[in-house]
């Protein structure tokens, strides 16, 4: 378990009003920031973004504030997704990139994520350099000294063009019906200008933030909608974003869902039958089983990571790989981009059905998904299930149980405080009991 007191999985994230997710919090998270990643003998420069949350304006004036008390200039987008700022904090050569975002979760949540001069999450090490930051009282600068704020009001463009580059010049969407479901978050204005501008006859769903709305029955956690229209349309796939882009999940033509980890197979294999794979896939450890034995059948290379996409992207680069995410639809592809990206990670999916002629149901035949089961215990406050002897010893039962056939992973949730109980393998009927037997022992433990 990580000792950091603020940070997750993915930043910091929370219900708005209750600490840390204030705004004293956030103005003392802004200078906290700016004093880590200030650089002696430069104007340093902060980009901040957001996805359409009404708590987003809030945080964005006290982060503004903050980074300003210290020394650093504040470059604002306003609502954008996610990977938009990874994009532009390294176009515009700034210091670092802040999302004040809660990625998946409801209106009343929100989060705080950063990236690097480079477009990358913060390695631990950086992470623990704010924190002892935030240990220390606000001291102002110099008035002399004091940050500027602006507002970049092409980002948008400049996002969309980015999108864009990712696929050769000859690709092109002309001849396909898609739905996109923008979740009423970052991607709403954005996305579809990409899809169109790439030759499909697009609609849409989802693109109507009120602050309020942002992944409610929308979105990647909510496929329903998106089922609908792809049948009323009579389109020929669905594209689901989360609320602040980073994630994509998909809807075939028949209304089958089509996750992170089959999105991560059709790339994999068509970029394998076309001789540009490098190297392996890297997965986590929820990843299905499924995946990791399609693409042994294939002789592809597979890895699992911890649970978060830097932790995905930190075991690609170790090995040189490009290609690897989650099941819940991040994906990271390095060879575009520096993170999560859901608008890019579609293109790539929609750009193997191009480059192989097959239809999505096609490419998806070589990889059978195992039944699995995720219970999630919710708890006051986070532990670590493996550290308590009872919990162990149910896990250690379970695992004699499945034997070859299965597996089960127990982990503390990074952004809310669940713990997360999965069982898989081939019996989808003793994998449900597994789980829910060790459920009840989580339960009964976290008293």
């Amino acid at each position: 378990m990580s000792d950091r007191k603020y940070f997750g999985t993915d930043g910091i994230r929370g219900r708005v009003g209750e600490a840390p997710i204030t705004p004293e919090f956030m103005l003392h998270l802004g200078w906290a920031a700016g004093q880590a990643f200030k650089r002696d003998g430069q104007r340093n420069s902060v980009l901040i973004g957001k996805d359409t949350r009404l708590s987003g304006y809030m945080f964005e004036s006290a982060l503004e504030a903050g980074l300003a008390a210290a020394g650093v200039d504040v470059k604002l987008l306003g609502p954008m997704p996610t990977p938009a700022i990874a994009y532009l904090t390294r176009t515009f050569r700034a210091s670092a990139g802040i999302v004040i975002s809660a990625s998946h979760n409801p209106h009343h949540d929100n989060g705080i994520k950063f990236f690097s001069a480079a477009g990358t999450k913060l390695d631990d090490a950086l992470e623990a350099e704010i924190e002892r930051w935030l240990d220390q009282p606000i001291r102002v600068c110099e008035s002399s000294e004091l940050g500027k704020a602006s507002r970049i009001d092409d980002a948008p463009g400049r996002y969309v063009e980015f999108c864009k580059s990712t696929v050769p010049n000859e690709f092109t969407l002309e001849g396909m019906t898609i739905v996109l479901d923008c979740a009423h978050g970052a991607t709403y204005h954005v996305a579809p200008k990409v899809f169109r501008e790439l030759g499909a006859k697009v609609h849409v769903i989802g693109a109507d933030p009120d602050g309020l709305n942002i992944n409610l029955n929308v979105g990647s956690t909510h496929l329903e909608a998106l089922k609908e229209a792809v049948a009323a349309r009579k389109a020929d796939l669905g594209i689901a974003f989360d609320g602040d882009g980073d994630r994509v999940l998909m809807v075939d033509r028949d209304g089958s869902e089509i996750d992170g980890d089959e999105l991560l197979y059709i790339i994999a294999s068509q970029r394998q039958a076309a001789g540009t794979l490098k190297g392996g896939v890297v997965g986590t450890l929820m990843t299905n089983l499924g995946v990791e034995l399609a693409l042994r059948d294939r002789d592809i290379p597979f890895e699992r990571a911890k649970v978060g996409d830097r932790y995905v992207m930190e075991r690609l680069v170790e090995r040189g790989w490009v290609l690897g995410g989650e099941g819940s639809g991040h994906l990271v592809i390095r060879d575009c981009t520096t993170t999560g990206d859901g608008i890019v990670s579609a293109l790539q999916v929609l750009l193997a059905v191009w480059r192989s002629g097959q239809t999505m149901a096609e490419l998806r035949q070589g990889m059978t998904k195992l039944p699995q089961t995720m219970i999630n215990v919710r708890v006051v406050q986070r532990f670590d299930p493996l550290a308590r002897q009872d919990i162990r010893d149910a896990v250690a039962a379970a695992e004699k149980q499945l034997g070859t056939a299965g597996r089960v992973l127990l982990r503390a949730s990074g952004t809310e405080p669940l713990i997360r109980v999965m069982a898989e393998g081939r019996d989808a009927a003793v994998i449900r009991r597994v789980a829910a037997d060790l459920a009840a022992v989580v339960e009964a433990s976290k008293a």
